[in-house]
């Protein structure tokens, strides 16, 4: 697959967290489905079987992913749009409380604050960095679970965490917090952001367990920008009602007195960009080829590790996690140059990895199209630096 990458043939590229790059065959379909509408006519009757067809292609793939029928699973834009359609749906009370990890991305966090203005809620926070920094994977999820036990009140009405933390790397224990919020009287809602997992670990088991498990096509999909999905439960679907409306959201879309669709399309919204769906098929079914996604992971963490291993051996740097990281995510701080002074060297040497701000510090991420010989260039820049 590495091959297929125009935009790995000129860099060392370590940004999969951020945008996985679009492999050649996945932009041909996209350019062929453009090409076909137009044959077709963009507006005729013999457009829609096409783009029905391409549409369920998508749906059909990313729900058995997640280990849901494809009733369960809507289309969206992002990871943003897939957490906050639904979760702005759901009936909430005023006083009610929104308990969020303090490793939640800043969009959802920005979401979850407007929504608890607008609706009287209170939001509460959940400690889960500090414990990956001083835990094992081993350990890490009953250390998260005791954290949720103490954080926990009779007004929880919603959990936020992530399946892999974006700054951290860890991986959360999303079907055993599942299992605990049902014994809780409330039974809050689970948003799962899935930003890092889908397409690097597998997700079936909490992709099910979640009531919204929102997800990307473009970070380690290797999909294009613009399309991604969100998994649904039953229970959400029988409860949340549609915010942003279009008439994809509609039973019957040419009349504006039609039912809501009783599934996750109810929070699909209107023209979307249908030639998207073709690509991100592509760059799943290139994946599938290298592999299963254990198969995979096993590959990513190879990488990983060997990042983790060689980061211990550089005098000022220092690893967030006390062991190589169970997926592909790699953060650390570097003693000296400010870490955006040092993604700008980086970059001038063609090597590109990122700096995050909460924590401090800089990520280099590790996918099956990483090599052994890129990750020894990277330390060997970094070492320079340090």
């Amino acid at each position: 697959m590495r091959t297929l990458c125009p935009a790995l043939a000129n860099k060392t590229y370590f940004n999969y967290g951020g945008q996985g790059p679009l492999p050649t065959p996945s932009l041909q379909a996209i350019t062929a489905s453009w090409q076909r509408i137009q044959e077709l006519g963009p507006f005729t009757g013999a457009v829609w079987p096409f783009v029905e067809q391409e549409t369920a292609r998508v749906r059909q793939a990313l729900a058995a992913l997640c280990g849901v029928g494809p009733y369960r699973l809507a289309l969206t834009e992002n990871v943003t749009s897939g957490c906050v359609l639904p979760l702005w749906g759901l009936p909430w009370t005023t006083g009610d409380q929104l308990l969020i990890s303090d490793c939640e991305h800043p969009g959802v966090v920005a979401a979850c604050q407007e929504l608890a203005r607008r609706e009287g809620l209170e939001i509460r926070w959940l400690p889960v960095l500090e414990l990956c920094k001083t835990h094992d994977q081993g350990s890490l999820g009953a250390a998260v679970l005791t954290s949720l036990e103490q954080a926990l009140t009779p007004q929880t009405r919603l959990v936020a965490l992530s399946h892999v933390l974006w700054n951290s790397g860890s991986v959360m224990p999303i079907t055993a917090v599942a299992e605990r919020l049902q014994h809780h009287p409330n039974q809050p809602w689970l948003l799962v952001d899935a930003a890092q997992s889908m397409g690097s670990i597998p997700v079936e088991e909490a992709a099910a367990a979640a009531d919204i498990y929102a997800f990307t096509g473009h970070k380690w999909c290797c999909g294009p920008e613009g399309l991604g999905g969100v998994a649904l439960s039953e229970r959400l679907l029988e409860q949340a009602q549609p915010t942003l409306i279009g008439w994809r959201s509609l039973r019957h879309e040419a009349s504006a007195g039609s039912s809501f669709h009783s599934d996750a399309r109810r929070f699909e919204v209107a023209t979307s960009c249908a030639p998207l769906c073709s690509g991100l098929a592509t760059s799943l079914e290139l994946l599938a080829a290298e592999g299963s996604t254990a198969q995979r992971l096993e590959r990513i963490q190879a990488g990983s590790r060997r990042l983790w291993q060689g980061l211990q051996t550089i005098e000022g740097v220092s690893t967030l996690l006390p062991e190589p990281p169970p997926a592909g995510l790699v953060s650390f701080t570097l003693a000296g140059p400010p870490s955006a002074a040092v993604v700008e060297r980086l970059g001038a040497q063609g090597l590109w990895i990122r700096r995050l701000d909460d924590p401090d510090c800089l990520r280099a991420c590790t996918h099956i199209t990483t090599t052994e010989a890129e990750i020894d260039k990277l330390l060997e820049a970094l070492s320079a630096l340090a």
